[in-house]
């Protein structure tokens, strides 16, 4: 479909759309915009959702079922959206990700995803790698899965993996402790230097070559140095206006997305999220999320008395 319209929205980062959130984005489309508050400022703006303005909707989810079970893909498509998708999938156990199907699920989803819309519009997520210790001892991993994933990415025609670290941030703190405090048993993260996730950065992307897949480094700016020249590692643009003109023939908006994090790798390009941390938790409640999920919602509820 040939147009003009530069708008990408992203649906989203701050929350699992296609897992929780169908019935809320179909109202949207049919009302053909979205108001999206600003998370920071909380200053609310209208985004015109209807196909004629937008390029492309990007997807992101950690499960696909409901997505796929309701078939809103194909009717998107017919209205005239151009639709790519993030699919999360790392290993378990359960201990880091409580509420996702079992693997074995979710590779079908994958399967089913790019049957449907093409290997080229479904990139594959294993974000975030994870160091971690349990009450039991010994550092763990959660990279037990990663061959067997990766071989079904193959067999689906995907092409990309997209890979991160994970990232210490004050929430995880908050949620560790606020989980810990009502008896459930939770990893605490374990401190990883440059130099092993050097090892593991080039261990994966050599399974990966192998596959003719490519290892895409989201956000890992220092790693990113160290391997500058590298042809099997590159840093990635999840979101990619240049992607987006090359699979669909169109016209995105190709300029730098500053509001992510620049500083950190990122070289994503422009986008719209509609999702919201606030309104949308997400019911994964995985322990090492940056976003939002229920729990942290719990943890607010009571620090305010509510």
């Amino acid at each position: 479909m040939t147009r003009n319209s530069e708008i990408v929205l992203s649906a989203s980062r701050r929350t699992d759309i296609p897992a929780f959130y169908l019935g809320w984005f179909l109202k949207g489309i049919e009302r053909g915009f979205f108001d999206v508050k600003n998370p920071y400022t909380g200053k609310v703006r209208t985004v015109d959702a209807t196909p004629r303005a937008v390029n492309t909707i990007v997807f992101w989810s950690k499960n696909y079922g409901p997505f796929l079970e309701s078939g809103i893909g194909p009717s998107l498509i017919r209205m005239g959206y151009n639709l790519y998708f993030h699919f999360s999938l790392i290993s378990g156990p359960s201990i880091l990700e409580p509420n996702v199907p079992r693997l074995s699920e979710r590779l079908q989803q994958l399967f089913s995803l790019c049957e449907q819309f093409g290997g080229k519009s479904v990139a594959w997520r294993f974000d975030p790698i994870c160091f971690y210790r349990t009450g039991k001892g010994g550092i763990k991993n959660n990279l037990s899965d990663f061959p067997d994933i990766a071989e079904a990415a193959r067999t689906s025609g995907v092409k990309r993996c997209i890979a991160s670290f994970m990232d210490q941030y004050r929430k995880i703190d908050r949620r560790i402790s606020y989980l810990k405090a009502n008896g459930t048993e939770v990893p605490e993260p374990a401190e990883t230097d440059e130099r092993k996730k050097m090892e593991v950065v080039e261990r994966m992307a050599r399974l990966l070559t192998e596959r003719g897949i490519r290892l895409e480094l989201c956000c890992e700016k220092d790693l990113c140095c160290q391997i500058r020249g590298k042809s099997l590692v590159r840093p990635s643009a999840c979101i990619s206006g240049p992607l987006f003109e090359t699979l669909f023939g169109t016209n995105p908006d190709k300029r730098r997305d500053r509001g992510q994090r620049a500083s950190q790798g990122c070289l994503c390009t422009r986008s719209v999220d509609i999702g919201s941390y606030d309104e949308h938790p997400c019911f994964h409640n995985c322990v090492f999320c940056y976003a939002n999920p229920v729990i942290d919602t719990e943890i607010r509820s009571r620090r305010n008395g509510k």
